[in-house]
Protein backbone atom coordinates (compact mmCIF):
# COMPACT_ATOMS: atom_id res chain seq x y z
CA UNK A 1 0.00 0.00 0.00
CA UNK A 2 2.49 2.42 0.91
CA UNK A 3 6.70 2.52 0.00
CA UNK A 4 7.32 5.74 2.41
CA UNK A 5 7.86 6.16 5.77
CA UNK A 6 4.18 5.28 7.49
CA UNK A 7 4.66 7.50 10.05
CA UNK A 8 5.10 10.33 7.72
CA UNK A 9 2.41 9.29 5.10
CA UNK A 10 0.31 7.09 3.46
CA UNK A 11 -0.28 6.14 -0.35
CA UNK A 12 -3.63 5.59 -2.00
CA UNK A 13 -3.10 2.65 -4.43
CA UNK A 14 -6.44 3.34 -6.34
CA UNK A 15 -8.02 4.64 -7.78
CA UNK A 16 -5.77 6.09 -10.49
CA UNK A 17 -6.33 10.10 -10.82
CA UNK A 18 -5.44 11.88 -14.09
CA UNK A 19 -4.55 15.95 -13.52
CA UNK A 20 -7.83 18.44 -12.57
CA UNK A 21 -9.76 18.63 -15.43
CA UNK A 22 -11.78 22.18 -16.73
CA UNK A 23 -15.13 20.11 -14.89
CA UNK A 24 -14.47 19.14 -11.49
CA UNK A 25 -16.12 16.01 -10.72
CA UNK A 26 -18.34 16.11 -8.13
CA UNK A 27 -17.93 14.42 -4.87
CA UNK A 28 -18.80 10.72 -4.07
CA UNK A 29 -22.21 10.97 -3.16
CA UNK A 30 -21.88 8.29 -0.38
CA UNK A 31 -20.24 10.29 1.41
CA UNK A 32 -22.26 12.88 4.33
CA UNK A 33 -22.18 16.57 3.44
CA UNK A 34 -19.47 17.86 6.11
CA UNK A 35 -20.06 21.42 7.94
CA UNK A 36 -19.16 23.94 5.81
CA UNK A 37 -16.46 26.31 7.42
CA UNK A 38 -17.03 29.52 6.74
CA UNK A 39 -16.24 31.04 3.56
CA UNK A 40 -14.76 34.05 4.44
CA UNK A 41 -11.76 36.63 3.20
CA UNK A 42 -8.73 35.18 5.46
CA UNK A 43 -6.21 37.56 5.87
CA UNK A 44 -3.82 38.78 3.46
CA UNK A 45 -1.13 35.89 2.35
CA UNK A 46 1.98 37.04 3.29
CA UNK A 47 4.58 36.79 0.31
CA UNK A 48 8.31 36.83 0.52
CA UNK A 49 10.90 37.77 -1.62
CA UNK A 50 13.88 35.59 -2.12
CA UNK A 51 17.19 36.75 -3.99
CA UNK A 52 18.02 33.25 -5.17
CA UNK A 53 21.48 32.41 -6.54
CA UNK A 54 24.22 29.78 -5.44
CA UNK A 55 23.11 27.72 -2.48
CA UNK A 56 24.67 24.14 -1.22
CA UNK A 57 21.34 21.71 -1.85
CA UNK A 58 21.43 18.43 0.07
CA UNK A 59 23.83 17.05 2.59
CA UNK A 60 26.55 14.37 2.48
CA UNK A 61 26.12 13.29 5.72
CA UNK A 62 25.14 9.55 6.31
CA UNK A 63 22.47 9.41 9.80
CA UNK A 64 19.77 10.31 7.96
CA UNK A 65 17.91 8.52 4.82
CA UNK A 66 20.86 8.23 1.76
CA UNK A 67 18.68 6.07 -0.05
CA UNK A 68 16.16 9.17 -0.67
CA UNK A 69 18.71 10.48 -2.76
CA UNK A 70 19.41 13.52 0.35
CA UNK A 71 23.03 13.39 -1.28
CA UNK A 72 25.40 14.08 -2.66
CA UNK A 73 25.76 18.24 -1.09
CA UNK A 74 25.64 20.01 -4.56
CA UNK A 75 26.12 23.95 -5.55
CA UNK A 76 22.80 24.81 -7.27
CA UNK A 77 21.82 28.08 -8.79
CA UNK A 78 18.58 29.99 -8.84
CA UNK A 79 16.56 32.38 -10.70
CA UNK A 80 14.72 35.24 -7.66
CA UNK A 81 11.47 33.82 -6.46
CA UNK A 82 8.90 34.38 -3.82
CA UNK A 83 7.38 32.10 -1.45
CA UNK A 84 4.00 32.41 0.58
CA UNK A 85 5.63 32.83 4.08
CA UNK A 86 2.75 30.06 5.47
CA UNK A 87 1.45 26.58 4.02
CA UNK A 88 -2.34 27.77 2.59
CA UNK A 89 -4.65 27.28 5.52
CA UNK A 90 -7.73 26.07 6.24
CA UNK A 91 -9.13 29.49 5.71
CA UNK A 92 -7.56 30.22 2.02
CA UNK A 93 -8.96 26.69 0.79
CA UNK A 94 -12.44 27.52 2.22
CA UNK A 95 -12.56 30.81 -0.31
CA UNK A 96 -10.98 28.65 -2.67
CA UNK A 97 -13.69 25.47 -2.95
CA UNK A 98 -16.74 28.60 -2.41
CA UNK A 99 -15.21 30.35 -6.23
CA UNK A 100 -14.83 27.71 -8.26
CA UNK A 101 -16.77 24.78 -6.36
CA UNK A 102 -13.60 22.71 -6.65
CA UNK A 103 -14.09 19.28 -4.86
CA UNK A 104 -11.09 17.52 -3.61
CA UNK A 105 -9.86 13.88 -4.51
CA UNK A 106 -10.26 12.74 -1.14
CA UNK A 107 -14.18 13.99 -1.37
CA UNK A 108 -14.56 12.13 -4.82
CA UNK A 109 -13.13 9.14 -3.72
CA UNK A 110 -15.06 9.21 -0.50
CA UNK A 111 -11.87 8.63 1.77
CA UNK A 112 -8.10 9.51 3.09
CA UNK A 113 -5.52 8.44 5.77
CA UNK A 114 -5.86 9.69 9.30
CA UNK A 115 -3.58 9.00 12.04
CA UNK A 116 -5.26 6.20 14.34
CA UNK A 117 -4.22 8.66 17.25
CA UNK A 118 -6.12 11.09 16.27
CA UNK A 119 -9.30 9.79 16.34
CA UNK A 120 -12.03 10.99 18.86
CA UNK A 121 -13.50 7.41 19.30
CA UNK A 122 -13.14 4.53 18.44
CA UNK A 123 -12.72 3.72 14.37
CA UNK A 124 -15.11 3.49 11.85
CA UNK A 125 -15.23 -0.51 11.63
CA UNK A 126 -14.97 0.29 8.01
CA UNK A 127 -11.88 2.02 8.15
CA UNK A 128 -9.39 -0.15 6.47
CA UNK A 129 -5.44 0.20 8.09
CA UNK A 130 -2.55 -0.20 6.55
CA UNK A 131 -1.22 -3.37 6.88
CA UNK A 132 2.27 -2.89 7.89
CA UNK A 133 1.70 0.29 9.47
CA UNK A 134 -1.85 -0.15 11.46
CA UNK A 135 -1.49 3.81 12.55
CA UNK A 136 -2.38 4.51 9.16
CA UNK A 137 -6.44 4.03 8.70
CA UNK A 138 -8.55 4.79 5.38
CA UNK A 139 -11.69 6.81 6.56
CA UNK A 140 -14.57 7.04 4.95
CA UNK A 141 -16.07 10.70 5.12
CA UNK A 142 -12.75 12.24 5.84
CA UNK A 143 -11.41 15.07 3.99
CA UNK A 144 -9.98 18.55 4.32
CA UNK A 145 -13.23 19.92 5.83
CA UNK A 146 -13.20 16.87 8.25
CA UNK A 147 -9.74 16.11 9.19
CA UNK A 148 -10.44 12.75 11.56
CA UNK A 149 -13.48 11.81 9.31
CA UNK A 150 -17.52 12.56 10.14
CA UNK A 151 -17.72 14.38 13.45
CA UNK A 152 -15.06 16.49 13.04
CA UNK A 153 -14.17 19.80 11.46
CA UNK A 154 -12.08 22.79 10.51
CA UNK A 155 -14.02 25.44 12.37
CA UNK A 156 -11.09 25.81 15.09
CA UNK A 157 -8.58 25.37 13.29
CA UNK A 158 -8.94 27.76 10.27
CA UNK A 159 -5.51 29.02 10.77
CA UNK A 160 -4.13 25.55 10.92
CA UNK A 161 -2.48 23.79 7.15
CA UNK A 162 -5.19 22.52 4.97
CA UNK A 163 -4.66 18.44 4.57
CA UNK A 164 -6.32 15.65 3.13
CA UNK A 165 -4.94 17.10 -0.14
CA UNK A 166 -3.38 15.58 -3.30
CA UNK A 167 -0.55 17.01 -5.26
CA UNK A 168 -3.17 17.85 -8.16
CA UNK A 169 -5.53 19.66 -5.50
CA UNK A 170 -2.41 21.79 -4.49
CA UNK A 171 -1.74 22.40 -8.03
CA UNK A 172 -5.12 23.77 -8.92
CA UNK A 173 -5.50 25.59 -6.04
CA UNK A 174 -1.57 27.28 -6.77
CA UNK A 175 -3.61 27.88 -10.28
CA UNK A 176 -6.02 29.34 -9.45
CA UNK A 177 -4.56 32.01 -6.86
CA UNK A 178 -2.15 32.75 -10.04
CA UNK A 179 1.15 31.01 -8.50
CA UNK A 180 2.66 27.42 -8.78
CA UNK A 181 4.16 25.00 -6.57
CA UNK A 182 8.05 25.59 -5.38
CA UNK A 183 10.46 23.36 -7.19
CA UNK A 184 12.41 21.11 -4.62
CA UNK A 185 15.23 23.27 -5.13
CA UNK A 186 13.26 26.30 -4.34
CA UNK A 187 12.35 24.89 -1.18
CA UNK A 188 15.30 23.70 -0.14
CA UNK A 189 16.81 27.06 -0.47
CA UNK A 190 14.09 28.78 1.44
CA UNK A 191 13.92 26.15 4.13
CA UNK A 192 17.80 27.30 5.22
CA UNK A 193 16.99 30.41 5.72
CA UNK A 194 20.29 31.92 4.52
CA UNK A 195 22.19 29.05 6.55
CA UNK A 196 24.60 27.00 4.82
CA UNK A 197 25.15 23.36 5.09
CA UNK A 198 22.20 23.45 8.85
CA UNK A 199 20.57 20.68 9.59
CA UNK A 200 17.20 23.10 10.77
CA UNK A 201 15.97 26.08 9.22
CA UNK A 202 17.32 27.93 12.28
CA UNK A 203 20.69 25.47 13.12
CA UNK A 204 22.04 21.70 14.04
CA UNK A 205 20.27 22.09 17.31
CA UNK A 206 16.72 20.62 17.30
CA UNK A 207 15.54 22.36 20.49
CA UNK A 208 18.53 25.26 21.05
CA UNK A 209 18.20 26.46 24.84
CA UNK A 210 15.19 24.09 25.66
CA UNK A 211 13.02 25.68 23.09
CA UNK A 212 10.36 23.81 20.61
CA UNK A 213 11.25 25.50 16.89
CA UNK A 214 8.85 22.49 15.45
CA UNK A 215 5.98 20.56 15.23
CA UNK A 216 7.15 17.06 15.67
CA UNK A 217 6.00 13.91 17.75
CA UNK A 218 7.44 14.06 21.08
CA UNK A 219 7.45 10.99 22.90
CA UNK A 220 7.45 6.83 22.06
CA UNK A 221 5.98 6.19 18.43
CA UNK A 222 3.38 5.62 17.84
CA UNK A 223 2.21 5.15 20.70
CA UNK A 224 2.74 7.93 23.00
CA UNK A 225 2.77 11.55 22.01
CA UNK A 226 3.80 13.68 24.84
CA UNK A 227 3.30 17.19 23.01
CA UNK A 228 6.07 18.97 24.38
CA UNK A 229 5.96 21.29 21.51
CA UNK A 230 2.41 22.10 22.11
CA UNK A 231 0.76 20.69 19.44
CA UNK A 232 -0.84 16.93 19.11
CA UNK A 233 -1.97 17.41 15.46
CA UNK A 234 -1.22 20.28 13.14
CA UNK A 235 -0.36 23.43 14.86
CA UNK A 236 -1.32 27.26 13.43
CA UNK A 237 0.33 27.57 10.28
CA UNK A 238 2.65 30.72 11.62
CA UNK A 239 3.50 28.84 14.44
CA UNK A 240 6.88 29.07 15.96
CA UNK A 241 9.34 31.61 14.81
CA UNK A 242 10.54 32.18 11.58
CA UNK A 243 13.36 31.14 9.67
CA UNK A 244 16.27 33.90 8.52
CA UNK A 245 13.98 34.65 5.45
CA UNK A 246 10.21 35.32 7.27
CA UNK A 247 9.03 31.85 6.64
CA UNK A 248 7.48 29.56 9.21
CA UNK A 249 7.35 25.71 9.63
CA UNK A 250 9.48 25.13 6.73
CA UNK A 251 10.19 21.55 8.82
CA UNK A 252 7.58 19.52 11.42
CA UNK A 253 3.48 19.86 11.07
CA UNK A 254 3.13 18.84 7.43
CA UNK A 255 4.57 17.57 4.50
CA UNK A 256 4.58 20.17 1.82
CA UNK A 257 4.04 18.92 -1.69
CA UNK A 258 6.41 20.46 -4.34
CA UNK A 259 6.21 20.35 -7.91
CA UNK A 260 9.26 18.08 -9.29
CA UNK A 261 8.69 14.27 -9.45
CA UNK A 262 10.90 12.17 -7.43
CA UNK A 263 14.08 10.36 -7.89
CA UNK A 264 16.55 9.18 -5.98
CA UNK A 265 19.11 9.99 -7.63
CA UNK A 266 18.55 12.13 -10.66
CA UNK A 267 19.97 14.94 -9.30
CA UNK A 268 23.27 13.52 -8.57
CA UNK A 269 24.10 14.21 -11.93
CA UNK A 270 20.88 16.48 -12.95
CA UNK A 271 21.08 20.47 -13.82
CA UNK A 272 22.91 22.72 -11.40
CA UNK A 273 20.84 25.63 -12.70
CA UNK A 274 16.91 26.10 -11.71
CA UNK A 275 16.81 22.54 -11.61
CA UNK A 276 13.07 21.15 -12.42
CA UNK A 277 13.17 17.67 -11.91
CA UNK A 278 13.40 14.43 -13.64
CA UNK A 279 10.96 13.49 -15.67
CA UNK A 280 7.59 11.67 -14.53
CA UNK A 281 7.73 9.08 -12.16
CA UNK A 282 4.95 8.20 -10.84
CA UNK A 283 5.42 9.96 -7.44
CA UNK A 284 5.94 13.79 -6.62
CA UNK A 285 8.31 14.68 -4.02
CA UNK A 286 7.23 16.22 -0.42
CA UNK A 287 9.21 18.23 1.73
CA UNK A 288 9.91 18.78 5.37
CA UNK A 289 8.26 16.28 7.66
CA UNK A 290 5.47 16.04 9.50
CA UNK A 291 3.74 16.13 13.27
CA UNK A 292 4.66 12.50 13.16
CA UNK A 293 7.85 12.63 12.35
CA UNK A 294 9.83 11.17 15.16
CA UNK A 295 13.98 10.68 15.06
CA UNK A 296 13.32 6.93 16.09
CA UNK A 297 11.35 6.22 12.94
CA UNK A 298 11.02 8.63 10.25
CA UNK A 299 14.29 11.56 10.45
CA UNK A 300 13.13 13.55 7.90
CA UNK A 301 11.71 16.59 9.50
CA UNK A 302 15.49 17.90 8.51
CA UNK A 303 15.84 20.62 5.52
CA UNK A 304 17.91 18.37 3.59
CA UNK A 305 15.43 15.63 3.83
CA UNK A 306 13.12 14.72 1.15
CA UNK A 307 10.11 12.02 0.49
CA UNK A 308 7.73 11.15 -1.83
CA UNK A 309 4.37 10.28 -2.60
CA UNK A 310 1.60 9.38 -5.70
CA UNK A 311 0.21 12.34 -6.73
CA UNK A 312 -3.20 10.89 -5.94
CA UNK A 313 -2.07 10.22 -3.03
CA UNK A 314 -3.97 12.33 1.02
CA UNK A 315 -2.92 12.20 3.62
CA UNK A 316 -3.97 14.42 7.24
CA UNK A 317 -0.31 15.91 7.49
CA UNK A 318 0.05 16.79 3.89
CA UNK A 319 -0.08 20.25 2.62
CA UNK A 320 1.18 23.07 0.70
CA UNK A 321 2.40 26.60 -0.01
CA UNK A 322 2.75 28.15 -3.17
CA UNK A 323 5.60 30.01 -5.10
CA UNK A 324 5.79 32.41 -7.33
CA UNK A 325 8.06 34.30 -10.09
Amino acid sequence: MTDVPACCAASRAHPTVRPPRASNPAPNPAAASPPSPPATEPPPRRTVQLEGGLFRMGTDREDGYPADGEGPARRVRLDAFALDATTVTNADFAVFAEETGWVTEAERYGASYVFSGLLPGPPDPAARAVAATPWWLEVPGADWRRPEGPGSDVIARMDHPVVHVTWYDAEAYARWAGKRLPTEAEWEYAARGGLEGARYPWGDEREPGGEHRMNVWQGEFPTHNMGADGHLGTAPADAYEPNGYGLHNMCGNVWEWCADWFHPSWHATGPRINPLGPPPTGRKVMRGGSYLCHESYCFRYRVDARSSNTPQSSAGNIGFRCASG
